[in-house]
């Protein structure tokens, strides 16, 4: 069998798989960051929600098992991709810089103008990673209920 890892829209079918694996994702960050992500929050009929409704969802696949996955949603001329999750068995293993650059192929399929992203200002790591792949700040915000910045926009131009 193939190690190969493969990359494809998330269906609703899928969708109870792309719940388990954003909370088994984001699980590191329980208690760790505030206000707490809205990660904690999502359900299968969200998700399933999400995908009829908005731009999508990318998976990554192994040996047929759901390592990862991104999802994404339209904004002005921009694709936005948000829940980046990769199971921690899968991670260190390029798993999401691929899931980014199928983000990045799909928003030039589009013809779109650029790639956007939010990331707490708390995950330095995640910044740098983002940062390395061609993404810069665009903007802060504060999460509601604060009043101080406690997230980053970035976005990377496609054209």
């Amino acid at each position: 069998m193939s190690d190969s890892l493969i990359l494809r829209a998330a269906t609703a079918v899928d969708a109870p798989t792309v719940a388990a694996i954003i909370a088994a994702s984001f699980e590191e960050y329980r208690g760790k960051l505030v206000p707490e992500p809205g990660a904690f929050r999502e359900t299968a009929d969200g998700i399933a929600a999400e995908l009829a409704h908005e731009s999508g969802a990318i998976i990554a696949e192994r040996n047929g098992e759901i390592v990862g996955c991104v999802m994404l949603k339209l904004i002005e001329d921009d694709l936005y991709f948000g829940r980046l999750s990769v199971v921690p068995a899968a991670r260190g293993q390029g798993v999401a810089r691929r899931l980014i650059e199928a983000v990045e192929d799909e928003a030039r399929r589009r013809e779109l103008a650029g790639v956007r992203l939010g990331v707490r200002i708390a995950l330095a790591e995640n910044q740098r990673l983002f940062t390395s792949l061609g993404y810069v700040e665009i903007s802060r915000e504060a999460h509601e209920g604060f009043d101080h910045p406690t997230s980053i926009n970035m976005r990377k131009a496609l054209r």
